[in-house]
């Protein structure tokens, strides 16, 4: 490097000290916003969907951390995920916390401010522009597409996986300017890291070369850069096999919707985003795929949309090089949610959005800014937030720049703690994304399980077959219907509905565990089947590797009714050693309690629910 610092190394580096006060204001706003509309979610309660399976009903994460959950976390997939940092993450949270939802729910919040603030000093670290990049940042962080990220706490791999990408970012920039080794392994190093909380982040190296365009206008030639990026590429690729690996199932789920349909409707999905972006209503937790595909005259909007923006961009490049970048950066980013590789049965998500939008509220507010007079270059003057034009005019656009924004701001905030209330709880929830969708099975379903969970048989069952008119090739729904309907006294009707499920699906485990324990255990002798119900509980112990608790209790009860009691005593202790063990003991001593009937030589025909009662929930990633 030469000692002589350029105009965009001056207002970006030393500048911070002329304006300390400015910049940690910002800072400090935006955690304010943050917590002004999502600090409500500190008192509402875990969900029914996804956050069981990640935090409270998990056994592992429930006991915080410890040396056997470090190991399962990096040496094994998780709700078809390799995503070891979040899962640690969960389990710091009930190391923390213990169960007590509010504290959870806080991590997310402070994580989620913590990426904003990042994104605003980022942003002004590459283009100088203080109040540009405020702004760019406080819509990031109180939109209402934010409310899904951020108010789930299953979500928590969006929050940590954008605060690393943040960071990358910043420290790319350092690198950028100051080419050395060791900054480099820095950003290999926290990419990494970013990756290990969700595989999103895959496309980074390619918004890398984004940025070496606009703003940090790299001299070097393109194929040094590219070179510059192998590294980063090749964790890309690592990643992707490994999530390939991980989402195996939900693949085979979506491999059902024909690959023009899914083009379809990634093309759709990308024009939705942007109007969802402007008029953020009727905003859902789960968007069901059309159930009679993509309509034409959407896909031929959604196209016509695309490729208008697309040739502006293009055809701005040179005077306005932000809107290729910021348009570029979306759709890169967006790529791999856009279900060309489709992963369950949702056509899009408010939460994909977390990441690839920012290219779009760039793109805008700088031709925003560009079209009030403000230099559109960092390299043209020391403070790029000033406007061209002198004295009172200049001042004059200032404030209506500051007026327009506080307004778009406030706007969002408003619309975003009104999102954030239907996040109160599983119930509600549902209902109102039932209220903006239509033919929704999923929430259905979801809705009917929270329901039975409640002890609303009736309403629950009424869900199911709701869920059922609307998609039959749904296991899970059926699944439920199953054990609702036995838990209101029609054990014949459910075992049939358990039975249809492994049809469709025949490694479902919920259905097997508990088609297992009701051949095994039914009060009516003519629905008993002794060897159908150990066949089934051992399928079941060995998807599970014999480290559910559930699933050997299951198989303790089959054994009993077969006659063999020596084994259903065996059993019976391990599962209910392993329920202890896990931090369950209620299920503990039930099983305590079953094994002296098993001691006694006698089966377990005793009235009472299923072994599981509920169906496990796999909810897209």
């Amino acid at each position: 490097m030469t000692g002589q610092q350029s105009p965009l190394e001056v207002s970006t580096g030393a500048g911070w000290w002329k304006q300390p006060w400015q910049v940690w204001g910002v800072c400090l706003g935006l955690a304010v916003l943050t917590f002004a509309v999502f600090g409500q979610t500190l008192t509402h309660p875990f969900l029914d969907v996804d956050d069981n399976d990640y935090v409270y009903a998990n056994p592992i994460v429930t006991q915080g951390l410890s040396g056997q959950g470090f190991v399962r976390a990096f040496s094994r997939f998780h709700a078809d995920n390799w995503h070891p940092l979040t899962w640690l993450s969960h389990e710091l949270d009930c190391q923390l916390y213990g169960l007590n939802p509010a504290g959870h729910h806080l991590t997310n919040v402070l994580l989620h401010a913590a990426t904003a603030i990042a994104l605003f000093l980022v942003l002004r670290r590459m283009t100088g522009a203080l109040w540009r990049s405020a702004f760019v940042a406080a819509v990031f962080a109180v939109h209402p597409l934010r409310v899904e990220s951020v108010a789930w706490v299953a979500e928590r791999k969006d929050l940590l996986s954008g605060l690393f990408f943040m960071l990358t970012l910043g420290a790319y920039v350092r690198y950028a300017r100051d080419p050395r080794p060791g900054l480099y392994s820095l950003v290999l190093l926290l990419f990494t890291l970013g990756l290990m909380c969700k595989p999103m982040l895959v496309t980074l190296p390619l918004v890398l070369l984004l940025l070496d365009y606009w703003p940090l206008q790299r001299k070097e030639s393109a194929g040094k850069l590219v070179l510059e990026k192998l590294s980063l590429l090749a964790l890309s690729a690592a990643s992707c096999v490994v999530t390939l690996l991980a989402q195996k199932i939900p693949m085979e789920f979506g491999s059902v919707i024909s690959f023009p349909e899914r083009l379809r409707n990634a093309l759709v999905s990308c024009a939705v985003y942007l109007g969802q972006m402007v008029w953020p209503a009727g905003l859902a937790v789960l968007y069901p795929f059309p159930r009679d595909g993509t309509p034409g005259w959407e896909v031929a909007l959604a196209g016509a949309l695309l490729a208008m923006v697309s040739a502006v961009a293009w055809k701005q490049r040179r005077r306005r090089s932000w809107l290729l970048v910021g348009w570029l950066w979306y759709l890169v980013m967006l790529f791999p949610v856009l279900g060309i590789i489709q992963v369950g049965f949702q056509a899009h998500a408010d939460r994909y959005t977390y990441l690839p939008q920012i290219g779009i509220y760039m793109a805008v507010t700088w031709t925003l800014g560009d079209l009030l007079g403000f230099s559109p270059n960092p390299n043209r003057h020391l403070d790029p937030d000033l406007a061209r034009l002198p004295g009172p005019a200049s001042r004059a656009r200032l404030r209506v720049a500051a007026g327009v924004g506080a307004g778009v701001v406030g706007l969002l905030m408003v619309t975003a703690a009104h999102q954030t209330a239907y996040w109160c709880d599983s119930e509600t929830l549902y209902r109102q994304a039932l209220a903006c969708t239509k033919d929704n099975d999923v929430m259905h379903d979801y809705l009917g399980t929270t329901l039975l969970g409640e002890g609303s048989i009736e309403a629950a069952v009424l869900q199911f077959q709701k869920a059922l008119q609307i998609r039959p090739g749904n296991v899970k729904a059926r699944c439920n219907l199953g054990i609702a309907l036995c838990q209101e006294g029609k054990p014949a009707e459910g075992i049939s509905q358990l039975q249809q499920t492994l049809q469709y699906q025949p490694a479902y485990l919920a259905a097997q565990i508990n088609l297992a324990w009701l051949l095994a255990t039914c009060p009516e002798a003519s629905l008993r089947h002794a060897r159908k119900a150990v066949e089934l509980a051992q399928q079941a112990n060995e998807q599970t590797g014999g480290s559910d608790a559930f699933c050997l209790r299951t198989l303790a009860a089959a054994y009993a009714e077969a006659g063999r009691f020596s084994d259903a005593v065996k059993t019976a202790r391990l599962a209910s050693g392993l329920a202890a063990a896990q931090g369950l003991p209620g299920l503990a001593a039930q099983i305590q309690s079953e094994l002296d009937i098993y001691r006694a030589r006698k089966a377990f025909p005793l009235p009472g629910p299923p072994a599981y009662p509920r169906a496990l929930s796999k909810d897209p990633p």
